[in-house]
């Protein structure tokens, strides 16, 4: 028979249990080419660091001072009339601590890009809430979890966390195992279960 070995063939080795995991590939970004990236180069110039694409998520990098008017241009001049959302990432060993990403969407061209700006702790960005409401919440939910103030938001103040927990969340820095011990004791009655 075909599947039979003979005495002096080796026997395969078995596969292993569980195969470790390919490690993911190095993030790819090319160059974001096109009719809007042209206009928005020409209008920024310098103020755009970078425009590229990854897995067809368009994306631009800016200064600080840009993110304002180009949300603003991004809205009444190329149709994203959405904000999505804002988020941030917390870096604490760069001088640039976080990155603070916008994400607005067309609904016109059914198309998403993402803003993003590094910033060092305790820089104020613009509130867009001029440009578009929905920042109002996304803009205090960035100040509850990473202590990012919006100068100019309309009311600043904290919309997950209890008005006096202490602390930033999503800071690297901010240790669960040392979470508000004096507010779960305080407001609950209880000892941390951490």
């Amino acid at each position: 028979m075909a599947d039979e070995q003979t005495p002096d063939a080796k026997p395969k080795p078995a596969a292993p249990a569980h195969a470790a995991p390919k490690a993911p590939p190095t993030m790819a970004a090319v160059p974001w080419d096109g009719e809007l990236p042209g206009r928005l180069k020409e209008r920024f110039g310098e103020q755009i660091n970078t425009a590229a694409s990854y897995l067809g998520q368009n994306f631009l990098v800016v200064k600080p001072e840009a993110v304002f008017d180009l949300i603003e241009y991004l809205k009444l001049e190329a149709g994203f009339d959405y904000l999505v959302d804002i988020t941030a990432v917390d870096y604490p060993k760069r001088e640039l601590r976080f990155d603070l990403v916008y994400i607005l969407y067309s609904f016109e061209r059914n198309e998403r890009v993402r803003v993003k700006t590094e910033i060092p702790d305790g820089y104020r960005p613009r509130s867009v809430v001029d440009i578009h409401l929905t920042a109002n919440w996304l803009e205090r939910e960035v100040f509850d979890m990473f202590g990012i103030s919006f100068d100019g938001h309309p009311d600043l103040r904290r919309i997950l966390m209890p008005e006096d927990w202490t602390g930033y969340p999503l800071r690297k820095d901010y240790s669960i195992i040392q979470m508000d011990n004096r507010w779960v004791q305080e407001n609950l009655g209880i000892e941390s279960g951490q």
